[in-house]
Formats: C-alpha cells, structure tokens, sequence
C-alpha cells in the first residue's frame, strides 16, 4: 500500500478561459472545485490505476468540509486530522488560446503543535500497513523546522518519495530519502547551482538514492549514485495543463516501488510517461489512458558530461 502525505492540502479551483488578458474582465463557465494538495493528486492517480493507496492529510472550517466531502465522492481511501485553521484554496486559470495555466496557490495557515502531533502519530499509526511513503507539496509557513524529518522518521524503513522545494528539498536528501523529485526551478532554489544536473547531483551526494528531475520541454533526467545520468522526453512536447504532471510522476514511482521494481530506466520511462499523460488531462490527479503510447514513444538516452568522466 502507498501512503501520501500532504501537509498543506488545498481546496482546488479551476476555470477555463478562452484567452486571458492582464487586467481585463474574463468570462467562464463554471469552473471544477476539487481536494487538492500534491499527495492528494498522488493519491488520486495511482487510485485510478488501480494500486492500494491511503492518502492522509489535514482539513479545516468550510473548505475543510468541502475537501472532506470531495474526498468521500472520489472513492480515494483517505485519512483526515481535524485542524481549526481552515483549509487553504488554489486557483488555477487554463487559457485556452495559449494553452498555458496561470495559478495562485494560498501559502496556508500553520496548524497548532498539538494538532502536528496528532498528524505524525497518524502518519505512524498509518505507515505501518504501508510499503511506500510519499511526502508531497509545501508546508504551512511557520511549520516546525523537524516536521519533515519527523515525516520521514514515521515511515522506517520503508521507502520515502519527497516532492518538495527550498531548504526542504535539501533535508530531505540528507535524510537518505529513496527519491527526490524537483523541477529546475526548486532545484536551483535549494541547491543555488544554475546548472540542474549539478543539482541534481548534488541532492545525491547528500544522500538521495535517486533524482528525478523535471525540465519541461527536455524530458525528465534520472541521477542516480552510480554516476549514470538517463534522459527521456517525447519527440515533441505536448500542450495543455501541466498543474499535475509532476504528481503523475510520482505516483508512477511510488506504483512501481510499491510493487518492488527499482530499475531506473523502468522508473524513469512510467514517470515521464504519466507525466505527459497528465499535460493532457483538464484538472489535476489525472492521465490520460494514453499513457501506455506515451511511454512507447519515448526518447530514452544516456547523458555524457565532463564531470561523468571526472
């Protein structure tokens, strides 16, 4: 079974627009409201792939209510600790002219030190029936510094995925995690080198055991300790909502780590595979049921740099 975690879930709010213009009035149809938060959409496409998952999180005042209830309408297995701070709304714009997405995340309110105890003891109480444990999204602002390293802490010796940014990211590798996936962005915050691969690297020398890393348009990178660097990406880049393309990709590791298959390339191929998949989806926590194409039209190469040479 796969575990997610999200410390910091969100109440999802999508609208489609034909074309958005800076400072204008737009007009849209009604937009899709969703449980929201990077575990959930985890959760929610490894569910929909047929592995056992659990996703646990918190929820809090009216839009708690509203995760709660859409949570209970996915069919997704889930865990809720009760916090008094309500639950924080994201608010994702997909203009349909240029095929981009504009989103504004809320940062979040902090839960009570009380109310984390109660969410690590059942991050424990829950670890123990899981294989697989995913720690995915942000943190409140104001969150202990030990949180994550107590997340991490909870779930043993069993696999941890971490999708976080900032200094997060870097604990995270230092705490030996089996995976870590950044984009470029996240990775030159946490690591300030401009080069990703250097980054990438980085997280692995600081003990990550594997580095998933997302470059948009160039495919997904695996960075691994054996030195080996592996590309894959789709001869064409694809348009559409990219807002859950990374959470399909983690979802596709933890499906395989769950079933016991730790070979890279394998990892590496259903990661980008299922993120593409999910580029073409409207709301995040889906693919498409093209992804099997997807992963059979795959570019996958082997990287040469200077420093593989080193």
């Amino acid at each position: 079974m796969i575990l997610t975690v999200t410390p910091n879930p969100a109440v999802d709010m999508t609208w489609e627009i034909d074309r958005i213009e800076p400072g204008g009035t737009h007009r849209a149809d009604a937009g899709a409201v969703r449980a929201g938060g990077k575990g959930l959409n985890v959760a929610r496409v490894a569910h929909a792939e047929g592995h056992a998952v659990r996703a646990l999180t918190t929820a809090g005042g009216a839009t708690g209510a509203e995760l709660q209830s859409d949570l209970e309408a996915s069919g997704v297995p889930h865990v809720l600790v009760p916090v008094a701070a309500d639950t924080r709304r994201s608010i994702a714009w997909v203009d349909r002219a240029l095929g981009d997405t504009t989103i504004v995340n809320e940062r979040g309110l902090n839960p009570t030190a009380e109310e984390w105890a109660r969410f690590i003891a059942a991050v424990r109480e829950e670890a123990a029936a899981a294989s697989v444990l995913v720690i995915s999204g942000s943190f409140p602002p104001e969150a202990p510094d030990s949180l994550l390293a107590e997340l991490i802490a909870a779930a043993g010796d069993r696999d941890v995925i971490v999708d976080t940014s900032g200094p997060l990211l870097l604990a995270a590798a230092d705490a030996g995690v089996a995976v870590l996936k950044p984009n470029r962005t996240e990775l030159a915050e946490a690591t300030g080198l401009d080069d990703p691969l250097d980054g990438a690297r980085e997280l692995v020398r600081r003990g990550a055991g594997l580095v998933l890393l997302s470059l948009g348009a160039e495919g997904m990178f695996a960075v691994g300790a054996s030195g080996t660097i592996l590309q894959a990406r789709l001869p064409a880049p694809l348009a559409g909502n990219p807002t859950g393309a990374g959470d399909a990709a983690v979802a596709a590791v933890a499906t395989l780590l769950a079933d016991g298959i730790r070979d890279t390339e394998t990892i590496l191929r259903r990661a980008t595979a299922w993120s593409a998949a999910a580029v073409l989806m409207p709301l995040a926590g889906e693919i498409s049921p093209q992804h099997p194409q997807l992963a059979a039209d795959l570019v996958v190469a082997t990287i040469n740099t200077s420093k593989d040479s080193e």
